[in-house]
């Protein structure tokens, strides 16, 4: 393995590929209307498998289907939804359905974000010996190109300029930032992105990153990825992440709380931009997104770079588990979407139609000038797109980490045949193997004054350097038990330390694990706290809280993210503890 380069990861995508179009089974059918009270429990069963972002709207569609008096071949179709991440579904169509989601029925029909999980599956049964699952190209159902998200002040500013590319925009030196757009007060130039091992939007920018680069918008090699300009131009990009979201929507929710707590002028978020899809953008400025339905304070305005950008294609997927009937039954759900009364249900969510058109009150509410004549990107070969994901774990930006763990005596309590500790310490150990040799990371232990630590309630057990995995997970597992909890006093001076030590070339967290509420009574005033740690701009250091078994606040663990703009996880029960720092660890 190349120095610097991160571990596999065998539980999360990682060699994706690209494909688009497809040819599906011919017919002509007949449409009759059936009989009034027509007992729908003869009509063919059809599971679909929708992508999180769409599946309300798909099991709507499905609803409206079933009772929409539809016949194909003298026969009706139920049709079944239930949403599930693409690339949990790929995953588990990849190894066996049955034992990856049995709670879950098997679908007969996919629907991810994009044909890069058809492209990522295909790999896999071939590296399996097995016949391909997705051979094929798929149609759309809709569609919804990649833009730079901006607040609209800002957002305006940057299109005043006139066609701007990727570089352009997202490659502003984080130190002179806003001042080469005559803006110096408005500080630093970072913006947010998902972690391309999770999202089909963060895997997405991450192709149109490259394909900028190289300044064309096909035919990306992997020869073209080793070239130094290349690499360089990808290395400027990402310096400028505030961090790595695991979900955009989840980011944009944030964003629509902080606007809505925001006053006059002062800044929701550290970030200048957000890359994503255009249909989330949409949904935030129509106050979809918010917690109380509003329409933000600061709505977003989309910027399309000038070389091009990337299109999720919402493929309709019909699988080799279809029977005959069964891919009648699919096809004719497929036209049933594609017809116009259902186009515009998409479009009601701010997706372009089957045809990449897009709807006037979608341009009008993303305001991005010439959104209706886009240059999309062609997708790239799934050898290239393993490549690039290669590539980006050793060019993404390196980060700072003060892990905090809670060693207080609530987590000698029993999990199974292991203690709290236990559990929560092999998940954190684990999640720390995920980050790069390059990251810097330190550990504290936390809990009150014992014996060990009689002046303060926490202790670095190691200071904060580049990663030595090993040196780390023996102190890990060392660490002793006993005392409360103090949480406050824990986070605030972990928050102090790694403001004193801010480097503006990574990202700085704390990661606060705890399976308790705080119970120190020299530190207990939480609104305190969150003043102390409010987000600064210029120098953000953002708290990332796990939540850990029941006794957890999880309420005061997401106001403390918050404040300083990180996220609170759920891990409230002990088996999701692995996911939720997988998902702390891919935000570096």
């Amino acid at each position: 393995m190349a120095a610097g380069q991160r571990p596999a990861r065998p539980w999360l995508p990682h060699a994706v590929a690209v494909v688009a179009g497809l040819a599906v089974i011919a017919g002509a059918y007949l449409y009759v209307r059936p009989t009034p009270g027509t007992d729908r429990a003869d009509c063919v069963p059809l599971e679909v498998s929708s992508s999180t972002e769409k599946s309300a709207l798909v099991a709507q569609l499905a609803e409206r289907y079933n009772t929409a008096d539809r016949r194909f071949g003298g026969r009706c179709a139920q049709v079944t939804v239930h949403g599930l991440n693409s690339g949990e579904a790929m995953e588990a169509l990849a190894g066996g359905w049955a034992l990856t989601q049995p709670k879950v029925a098997e679908p007969q029909v996919w629907l991810p974000t994009s044909s890069l999980w058809t492209g990522q599956l295909r790999l896999l049964d071939k590296a399996a010996g097995r016949p391909a699952q997705t051979p094929g190209q798929y149609p759309s159902i809709a569609n919804s190109p990649l833009v730079i998200a901006m607040p609209k002040d800002r957002g305006e500013l940057v299109q005043q300029r006139g066609p701007l590319g990727w570089a352009d925009v997202l490659g502003l030196s984080g130190g002179t930032g806003w001042a080469a757009f005559g803006k110096p007060e408005w500080g630093r130039f970072t913006f947010g992105k998902d972690n391309p091992h999770l999202s089909t939007s963060g895997l997405a920018a991450t192709i149109a990153t490259y394909y900028a680069a190289v300044n064309r918008a096909s035919d990306l090699t992997s020869e073209d990825l080793a070239q130094p300009a290349v690499t360089q131009f990808v290395r400027r990009i990402e310096a400028n992440v505030s961090h790595y979201s695991d979900d955009s929507v989840d980011l944009l929710r944030g964003l629509a709380e902080a606007d809505a707590a925001a006053t006059g002028d002062a800044p929701a978020t550290d970030m200048s931009a957000i890359v994503l899809q255009e249909e989330l953008v949409y949904l935030y400025n129509q106050g979809q997104l918010s917690p109380t339905g509003s329409k933000p304070r600061v709505p977003l305005v989309a910027v399309h770079p000038k070389e091009g950008t990337f299109n999720l294609d919402h493929p309709y997927v019909v699988l080799p588990s279809a029977d005959p009937t069964q891919r009648e039954a699919a096809e004719d759900f497929l036209t049933f979407l594609r017809d116009g009364p259902q186009q515009r249900s998409f479009a009601a969510l701010g997706f372009r139609d089957d045809e990449r058109r897009p709807a006037e009150t979608l341009l009008a509410t993303v305001a991005g000038p010439g959104g209706d004549r886009l240059t999309y990107f062609d997708p790239p070969t799934p050898e290239v797109v393993g490549a690039i994901l290669g590539s980006w774990d050793t060019l993404r930006k390196k980060a700072n980490i003060l892990l905090a763990v809670d060693t207080s005596g609530s987590m000698k309590a029993s999990v199974g045949d292991r203690t709290r500790f236990q559990v929560a310490t092999d998940a954190a150990s684990k999640a720390i193997g995920l980050l790069n040799a390059a990251d810097q990371v330190a550990l504290w232990s936390f809990s009150s004054e014992t014996p060990q630590r009689p002046k303060r309630p926490y202790s670095e057990e190691v200071r904060l350097a580049p990663l030595n995995r090993d040196a780390f997970n023996r102190k890990l597992a060392g660490l002793r038990i006993g005392g409360n909890t103090a949480l406050y006093a824990t986070v605030r001076a972990a928050h102090r330390t790694l403001l004193d030590r801010y480097d503006p070339n990574r990202i700085n967290a704390v990661v606060v694990l705890t399976d308790g509420k705080n119970e120190y009574q020299k530190d207990s005033d939480l609104d305190r706290l969150l003043r102390d740690i409010a987000l600064d701009p210029n120098k953000p250091v953002k708290v990332f809280c796990v939540a850990f078994d029941q006794d957890s606040d999880l309420a005061a663990l997401d106001r403390i993210a918050k404040a300083s703009a990180g996220k609170a996880f759920d891990a409230k029960n002990p088996t999701t503890v692995d996911e939720a720092l997988v998902k702390v660890v891919s935000s570096f």
